[in-house]
């Protein structure tokens, strides 16, 4: 079997690797040349741990190429997934404009029967759509168009396709759902659970899904908030929260808010789904809403543990919105630095891996090479990102370059007595009681 990959992001480059590691051969397709030609030099255009070698080990068995050339892959391919970028637009509505374009592109050299995976995360209805997008161009061509959406965290893609919760796949005919069996079967063999649907079934699935985690996110930053007014503890009501097999522990970790290419982008697009719908999603309104005052209220706890910031010295300990990745989209880290950087303060930051793509927004930012020297002379640190790096730091080393021990913990690395015997004054989430 041969599949065309159309897109070489964290979607489509780690999907089109972990399938060319099934035994398929992956073409992986994307318009831009300068990434093309990073991939066939053996680098990868994005971090995820792992993707490399993954990459590297196909690539040289002869499973998985890279081109431009998308035409010719479309040809040479029975399978051909989409994911492409579906950004949000001003609206809040997902930008299909890229699937679209690869449609009416399929559409111009379709050879025979091929089936046609929209992997992007795209509005209920776009499967209909781009099948009468291909048809408008080609109404003789013989084609499926399946729902297949992806399940990836940046940090753990690889596992999670290799070893993922469940497969969801939205099909219309029983032709197409053979060839999505065949594509799937080494994780039929390890008896992943797949789930069959019908095609907007299985896209709503995807937003309801992240909406769902958005909102343990959104709730359980509230509740940290009740914890710091009424003085209970956020890490004891979490944890008896999550021994509630009804509730479960994860998502449940308060913090700075949510962030990343899909929690604030997905909710958005729901929401906009619903109001097409007519339907008032009061819910996950709220949950947006929810969102930006957490982040805004993370601002807010800096000032008060600082005081006036002009002038002031302020190390940042992570910019990626999580570990693991160098994604700084919707990360909290940002709107805290814009804070600070026009408050007038001094602005040290370190992250293991993003502070590349964070230095073209915010460039009179420091940028240094670990937590340490983001420390010096510091009148305050700040754990934006709980890489694992962070959590064994040493604190009477910090406490020393520090001009000010005052840590600012917005993950809750640490605990409060190992912190406070080092000498610092120390702000956690949800576990001090503190005004909003």
């Amino acid at each position: 079997m041969n599949i065309c990959m159309v897109g070489t992001g964290y979607v489509g480059l780690v999907t089109g690797a972990c399938l060319a590691d099934f035994g398929i051969h992956v073409t992986c397709v994307d318009k831009v040349r300068a990434k093309i030609d990073l991939l066939n030099r053996g680098g990868i255009p994005i971090y995820e741990p792992g993707l490399d070698l993954l990459v590297a080990k196909n690539a040289k068995a002869g499973r998985l190429r890279f081109t431009t050339d998308l035409k010719k892959a479309v040809r040479e391919s029975q399978v051909i997934f989409i994911a492409v970028g579906t950004p949000q637009g001003d609206d809040g509505a997902a930008d299909t404009s890229a699937v679209f374009a690869v449609a009416r592109t399929i559409g111009q050299v379709i050879n025979g029967y091929k089936v046609i995976v929209n992997k992007s995360t795209v509005p209920i209805g776009t499967a209909r759509e781009v099948a009468a997008a291909i048809k408008a161009v080609n109404p003789r061509a013989d084609f499926s168009v399946v729902s297949n959406p992806e399940f990836l965290r940046e940090g753990s893609a690889i596992k999670d396709f290799m070893e993922p919760d469940r497969v969801v796949i939205g099909v219309e005919d029983q032709r197409a759902e053979a060839v999505m069996k065949e594509v799937y079967k080494p994780l039929y063999h390890l008896e992943t659970p797949v789930l069959i649907t019908n095609v907007e079934s299985s896209e709503l699935i995807k937003y309801a899904s992240n909406a769902f985690l958005a909102t343990k996110i959104s709730f359980i930053n509230e509740i940290a908030v009740l914890c710091e007014k009424a003085g209970g503890d956020i890490l004891d009501v979490a944890r008896g929260m999550g021994l509630d097999a009804r509730i479960g522990p994860r998502f449940l970790q308060p913090g700075p808010g949510y962030g990343g290419s899909c929690f604030p982008k997905d909710t958005m697009a729901l929401l906009d789904i619903a109001r097409k719908q007519k339907y008032h999603f009061a819910i996950l309104e709220s949950v947006v809403d929810v969102n930006w005052k957490i982040k805004a209220r993370m601002v807010r706890k800096v000032r008060r543990a600082v005081g006036n910031l002009k002038g002031r010295t302020i190390g940042i300990l992570g910019l990626a919105f999580k570990p693991e990745t160098d994604d700084i989209r919707e990360s909290p880290a940002l709107p805290l630095l814009d804070a600070l950087v026009k408050a007038g303060a001094k602005v040290k930051a370190y992250d293991p891996e993003a502070m590349p793509n964070t230095k073209a927004l915010f460039k009179t930012v420091r940028y240094v090479r670990s937590p340490y020297e983001a420390a010096r002379g510091a009148d305050a640190l700040v754990i934006v990102t709980e890489w694992n790096e962070f959590r064994y730091l040493d604190l009477g080393r910090i406490r020393e370059l520090m001009n000010k021990p005052v840590l600012i913990d917005l993950r809750n690395v640490y605990a409060v007595p190992k912190v406070k015997a080092a000498g610092f004054q120390y702000h956690p989430v949800g576990r001090i009681k503190e005004r909003w």
